[in-house]
C-alpha cells in the first residue's frame, strides 16, 4: 500500500500547448493517504480517466510528479507500479475455474500454495463466490464476471493501490448495490490505497472517503461526501451532487442581502459587495420551504408551480421563477396548498443560513452576521 502524492501535475495531448484550454488535466497539487478510498467523480471528458492513467503508468504527463510513498514513479510502467487495476469490461479466463481465476495473480508472484487458497477462500467468502468455486467461468454473465474481476484486484496483498476505472456501469442496477457494499467491506477488511472512477455519484459518494470532483479538466473540489453536499466550493459541485442538485440563481449580493427578480432574501453571512463576472446565489432544495398561503404574506420568491413528482420517500415539486426552474424538496406526509397543486402563484422561501453565495462560480466565504 502506498501514500500517493500529485505534484505539479498538468497533462496535455498537444505537443505545445498555449493555455489552459490547451490542457486535458490542470494543474493538480493533492496527496492521497496510505489505506484510504477515493473516488475520481465527473461526466465523461472532464479528465478523470486521464489523471487514472497517468496514476497507473499508462500516460505520462505532460508536466509534474507522482509518487508512491517517497519512491517518484513518474517514468516507470505499470508493472513496475506494482499496482491491481479493474476496468469496466471484466478480463476473465473462460477456461478456468472461479478458484483459479482468483488465485492467477498471487500464483503469477510465486505466493504459497497455502496462502494462495487461504487468500483465495477470504475473498470468494465476502463476495459470495464460495459454492461456485469449482466452475468454470465461461458463460458466466457479465455480472458474474465483473465479481470474479473485483476479487481478482482484491487478492494480492503487496499491492500499492488498486485502480477502479467504471467498474460497475455495465452491471444490473440490483447487483451494483451488492457489489458496492461488497467492495466496501473488502476495503475495511484488507485496507488497500483505492481510487475509484465513475461519473455515477451514488457509487462515489458511498463508497469513498473521500470524493474528488472534476469539471472540464480540474479537480473543482476534493472533500468527505458531506462536505461536497453542504459546502460546495464551486457550482459544478453544488449542481452535480445531489438529486436533483444545487439550485442557483443570477443575484446581485450587498451586505447580508440578495436581489434578485425585484425580491431581497436574507443572507445567513455577510459579504460585503461581490464583484465578479457572474454572481449566483445557491441552495439545496432540501433547504427551500413552499408558502402555504399562496403567497399572500410577500414573504419569499414568487413562484409558479410546474410539476410536482413523488418518489416515495419525498416529493419534488419544480417551481418557475421569472424563467428559472427552483426545485424544493417537501417531506412524505407534508401536505401541499390547493393553489401549489393546481399551479397557482405561491412563494419559496430559502434558509438564510444555507444560502452559498459563488463569484464566477467559486464560493465566496462571507463574515458571520
Amino acid at each position: 500500500m502506498a501514500k500517493i502524492t500529485l505534484s505539479n501535475l498538468a497533462h496535455s495531448y498537444l505537443t505545445d500547448p498555449q493555455g489552459p484550454g490547451d490542457y486535458a488535466l490542470k494543474r493538480i497539487d493533492h496527496t492521497w493517504e496510505d489505506g484510504k478510498a477515493y473516488a475520481l467523480l465527473g461526466p465523461s471528458g472532464c479528465g478523470k480517466t486521464t489523471l487514472l492513467n497517468i496514476i497507473s503508468g499508462l500516460l505520462t504527463p505532460s508536466e509534474g510528479r507522482v509518487l508512491f510513498g517517497e519512491r517518484d514513479i513518474t517514468r516507470l510502467s505499470t508493472e513496475e507500479r506494482n499496482i491491481a487495476q479493474v476496468f469496466q469490461f471484466p478480463v476473465v479466463y473462460d477456461t478456468m475455474t472461479l478458484f483459479d481465476n482468483l488465485a492467477f495473480p498471487l500464483r503469477n508472484r510465486g505466493v504459497a500454495k497455502a496462502r494462495v487458497r487461504e487468500r483465495v477462500e477470504t475473498v470468494a467468502r465476502m463476495l459470495d463466490l464460495t459454492g461456485s468455486m469449482k466452475r468454470k467461468a465461461r458463460g458466466l454473465t457479465a455480472d458474474a464476471k465483473q465479481k470474479i474481476s473485483l476479487g481478482r484486484g482484491m487478492v494480492r496483498e503487496d499491492v500499492a493501490a488498486i485502480l477502479f476505472d467504471e467498474p460497475l456501469t455495465a452491471i444490473d442496477p440490483q447487483l451494483k448495490w451488492e457489489l458496492r457494499t461488497q467492495l466496501k467491506s473488502l476495503h475495511r477488511t484488507f485496507g488497500h490505497t483505492m481510487i475509484y472512477v465513475t461519473h455515477d455519484q451514488t457509487e462515489a459518494l458511498t463508497f469513498a472517503d473521500e470524493v474528488a470532483v472534476m469539471y472540464e479538466g480540474e479537480v473543482v473540489q476534493i472533500g468527505a461526501p458531506e462536505d461536497l453536499f453542504e459546502r460546495p466550493r464551486h457550482t459544478f459541485v453544488g449542481y452535480f451532487i445531489g438529486s436533483p442538485g444545487m439550485n442557483l440563481l443570477p443575484a446581485r449580493v450587498a451586505g447580508s442581502e440578495a436581489h434578485l427578480g425585484g425580491t431581497r432574501l436574507a443572507l445567513g453571512r455577510r459579504y460585503g459587495q461581490v464583484s465578479g463576472g457572474r454572481i449566483e446565489i445557491g441552495i439545496r432544495p432540501e433547504f427551500v420551504a413552499l408558502g402555504n398561503d399562496g403567497g399572500n404574506d410577500g414573504e419569499g420568491l414568487p413562484v409558479t408551480v410546474t410539476r410536482i413528482e413523488d418518489v416515495g420517500r419525498h416529493r419534488i415539486v419544480r417551481t418557475d421563477f421569472q424563467g428559472r426552474e427552483i426545485n424544493a424538496i417537501v417531506n412524505e406526509g407534508q401536505p401541499l396548498s390547493e393553489q401549489m397543486m393546481s399551479g397557482q402563484m405561491t412563494r419559496v422561501r430559502f434558509d438564510p443560513h444555507s444560502i452559498k453565495v459563488y463569484a464566477d462560480g467559486w464560493l465566496i466565504e462571507g463574515k458571520s452576521v
